[in-house]
């Protein structure tokens, strides 16, 4: 599916993407489910996340985690509290150390706890991308505090583009348990 350039478009691929999400997560074996993602042997699979990520929990709070990036980072600015959507101390260069900090922040979450706070994330994130106009999610500098793209660019990461991220995921690690 293309990226989402219209609300319509959003909030749809927000919508299929987290069913397809759910689905595929139901489908999970209970060997895939107690199995620790191991992707070492993978010389594809470079990126830290690969190594990161554990299990289905990790993925979903990393998940959750950046839905509330974006709902925390966009309650600020309307409240008119200048604010960046990566919190400090880290920026584009480093996001992958506040990665790591979500991770083990969440070490002692539960399963059944991630899936909830997933959901609820989900509900605020399609309930919040409602309140805006298409030209206001999708023209660039109607928000100055958005910077040099658009609002709706930051829903589509935080949202159907990321649940692509986790669909392959745990996709490989599905595959990787049947072939074992």
């Amino acid at each position: 599916m293309a990226r989402p350039t219209t609300k319509t478009d959003l909030l749809n691929a927000a919508k299929g993407d987290y069913q397809a999400l759910n689905t595929l997560i139901s489908s999970l074996s209970e060997q895939e489910l107690t199995t620790v993602f191991d992707f070492s042997e993978d010389e594809k699979k470079k990126e830290a996340h690969w190594k990161r990520d554990k299990n289905l929990r990790d993925v979903l709070i990393h998940l959750y985690e950046w839905q509330m990036l974006l709902l925390n980072w966009i309650a600020s600015n309307q409240k008119g509290e200048k604010a960046s959507f990566l919190p400090k101390p880290y920026n584009w260069r480093n996001y992958g150390q506040m990665n790591v900090e979500f991770w083990k922040k969440h070490q002692k979450t539960s399963l059944e706890e991630a899936k909830i706070l997933l959901e609820n994330s989900q509900e605020k994130r399609l309930a919040l991308a409602q309140q805006f106009s298409n030209e206001d999610l999708f023209t660039k500098g109607v928000f100055d505090w958005v910077g040099g793209t658009t609002l709706g660019a930051y829903f589509v990461s935080a949202t159907s583009s990321h649940y692509d991220w986790a669909i392959k995921k745990l996709k490989a690690h599905q595959r990787k348990c049947q072939q074992n």
